[in-house]
């Protein structure tokens, strides 16, 4: 079974988006969740209610179901995120080195066939998103 299939289209039907689902070996399950005009607690106390309803029929195996919002440094999962979130400031760290370096903190530019403009430092910079290991954005206050 597929768990994060059945978190995906279960949130989908509640109206969210699912952002990022981690599981550790202890038995925990963190779920970050978002729509558009923002998450509440009410929100998450219906995914948390739903979610643990559906776990008991499915058979998932869970300790503890943590559900919240992604925060101002959203993780940026999907090829949709970078598109989503054009033009705001975000921090990289590639798979494999670019020029040398791993980590690159900049601004989304366009995607095109998998390939994100990413502007650093006044210079724009080519990135495979199969290459990107973790991304999430920058808050700026």
């Amino acid at each position: 079974m597929d768990v994060a299939k059945l978190v995906d289209a279960t949130l989908t039907g509640l109206g969210f988006e699912l952002v990022d689902l981690e599981t550790s070996g202890r038995g925990m399950m963190r779920i970050l969740m978002d729509k558009p005009e923002g998450i509440t607690l009410d929100d998450c106390e219906l995914v948390s209610n739903q979610l643990t309803r559906l776990f008991l029929v499915e058979g998932v195996n869970f300790d503890r179901l943590e559900v919240s919002s992604p925060g101002l440094d959203r993780p940026l999962k999907k090829e949709s995120d970078f598109v989503k979130f054009t033009g705001q400031k975000a921090q990289l760290k590639l798979r494999m080195p670019l020029s040398g370096r791993k980590n690159f903190v900049g601004m989304i530019g366009a995607v095109e066939n998998g390939i994100l403009q990413f502007e650093v430092e006044g210079s724009q910079v080519a990135i495979e998103l199969s290459n990107v290991d973790k991304a999430r954005l920058v808050p700026v206050f």
